[in-house]
């Protein structure tokens, strides 16, 4: 399993990103950095450079606080920091490890999401 890093300043998450074509297709876009802005007040969310594949994804998922996403109508990458609704087009990439409640609030942050660094 692959692990990245979200970084925001000093704070630092990390998740655990599945192994899908969505998600692999993610991870050939990093390092990226976006500014994660509020989207109705369950998740955090930002323009990726391009879409990703949708080969073998489901037709919907039911998010979940900690879930990493893609949705494909729009294109965005979405972090879960509260439960959602069940959503068409919605693609699970991974999840995120620890606390996700500091990705609540209204003001949008900026982030750089990279690979995580491996200890030997």
């Amino acid at each position: 399993m692959t692990s990245i890093d979200i970084v925001s300043g000093s704070r630092r998450w990390t998740a655990n990103i599945e192994d899908s074509p969505s998600a692999r297709d993610f991870l050939v876009q990093l390092p990226l950095t976006l500014t994660l802005n509020d989207y109705a007040g369950n998740e955090k969310i930002a323009d990726l450079p391009r879409p990703l594949s949708r080969e073998g994804a489901p037709d919907a998922i039911t998010p979940r606080a900690g879930d990493l996403a893609f949705y494909a109508p729009w294109g965005n990458l979405a972090v879960f920091y509260r439960d959602g609704h069940h959503s068409p087009g919605l693609i699970r990439l991974g999840r995120l490890q620890g606390d996700v409640a500091e990705f609540g609030g209204k003001e949008p942050f900026p982030v750089t999401i990279r690979q995580a660094e491996r200890s030997e």
